[in-house]
């Protein structure tokens, strides 16, 4: 390992090429939840810096205040449970005086990290999956860029998925394709843990007579992973025909083919409206989607997979830290996780064929040494090889030309 463990647990590390590895597995491993979406920003009431876990808008509104003018959060809550959000924690921050617009430093300032306050209250909740901050300041138009860095840095070390919001400024195609590149540095180092959606929402506001106004897409967006996650499993792009966006008049900015084309070969994934299906989650990359940067976690629903393996097999691998050190314990790791991972290639989760081409399981004397084992290490390597979205179906399509009869 690259990490030296320094107290008595369960340590990750990814390798390249989809290999995971992983010091300790339990004998029966529980699938985590996928599907349970953090906000955070202004709400009208409820607690501070407390994760708060909701199962509905009801209960936001109950608890919060439901929807508030001064808070593009709880237009995103609203959004995320319209469109197959099941379960949500909820942190709501205060500035200066409670209601005031909120800065950065409301999220990450000096001492925070230390305190589990600002974003890092979601350190006082076990789980969570997605992570959403809508815009916050008196304008409501974006989010610092140092914000956008640190919550895909945080997402990163949580093992969860950053939806980012299109700036304010992307009002046409051709500055999406422009500052999209220019300004790499506004994503935060172009995480394997976050996605960009494009354009903006328009949407009727009930505080405002149901005039059209234009809401940010993260809170939709959750909604849809949420409910892909739930309906056909993490490994499923969150895109298509199949993630209809509901409660919305419009996109803020129409797209033709070619443009959608352009900017998903950048990395940044599009809404698109379709005259047969409506409003539709259109791309399923990641922020390292790129074309050019051929990453291995290139799509969405491959990050997230990976994620879950991960999260699924630290959380059932506590019981293996002060068990024996030897082929008793190794065979053990194998049996479950090898389990674990048949379970995940019955559902469709990895690729077709043999089982032995969609996963293997390694856990002996190969992977962890008696070095390892002087240092109270196990070590079990993982690989799997996921479904990767078609993102591109080509049809080749013969017309056969009629021959003229005589009569």
């Amino acid at each position: 390992m690259s990490e030296t463990p320094n107290f008595p647990g369960v340590f990750i590390e990814e390798l390249p090429n989809g290999v995971q590895s992983i010091a300790g597995v339990t004998p029966s491993i529980a699938a985590v939840s996928t599907s349970i979406a953090a906000f955070i920003g202004r709400a009208k009431s409820g607690p501070i810096n407390t994760p708060t876990a909701i199962n509905s808008f009801s209960d936001y509104e109950q608890t919060f205040g439901g929807l508030w003018a001064q808070s593009t959060m709880s237009f995103a809550v609203d959004g995320y449970f319209a469109n197959g959000g099941a379960q949500a924690i909820i942190v709501r921050l205060s500035g200066a005086s409670d209601g005031d617009a909120l800065t950065a430093a409301d999220f990450i300032g000096p001492g925070m990290a230390a305190n589990k306050s600002g974003l890092y209250s979601l350190d006082n909740t076990a789980l969570f999956n997605i992570l959403c901050i809508p815009p916050y300041t008196n304008d409501d138009q974006d989010v610092d860029t140092t914000l956008v860095a640190a919550a895909a840095s945080y997402c990163e070390r949580r093992r969860a998925f950053y939806i980012i919001d299109p700036p304010s400024a992307w009002t046409t195609f051709q500055t999406a394709l422009d500052q999209f590149g220019a300004i790499a540095g506004y994503f935060g180092a172009r995480s394997a843990n976050a996605a960009i959606y494009f354009p903006r929402v328009t949407a009727p506001n009930p505080l405002n007579a149901n005039q059209p106004g234009t809401f940010v897409p993260c809170g939709i967006v959750a909604g849809i992973f949420a409910g892909t996650d739930l309906q056909r499993g993490v490994w499923n792009a969150p895109a298509g025909v199949n993630a209809g966006i509901t409660g919305i008049t419009s996109l803020a900015v129409s797209l033709t083919d070619p443009e959608n084309g352009a900017l998903n070969g950048i990395g940044v994934n599009c809404l698109r409206n379709f005259p047969a299906y409506g409003p539709v989650v259109w791309g399923a990359r990641t922020l390292q989607g790129a074309d050019q940067i051929a990453s291995e976690w290139k799509y969405v629903p491959v990050r997230r997979l990976a994620l879950f393996i991960e999260q699924s097999l630290y959380g059932g691998t506590q019981w293996a830290a002060f068990e024996p050190n030897d082929e008793s314990l190794w065979a053990s790791l194998r049996s479950s996780v090898g389990a674990f991972m048949q379970n995940l290639y019955q559902q469709g989760a990895l690729v077709s064929g043999p089982p032995s081409q969609a996963y293997f399981v390694q856990c002996d004397a190969t992977t962890t040494t008696q070095a390892d084992i002087d240092q109270g290490i196990v070590n079990i390597v993982v690989g799997f090889a996921p479904q990767e979205p078609a993102e591109f179906v080509v049809l080749t399509i013969q017309q056969i030309a009629g021959q003229s009869q005589q009569a």
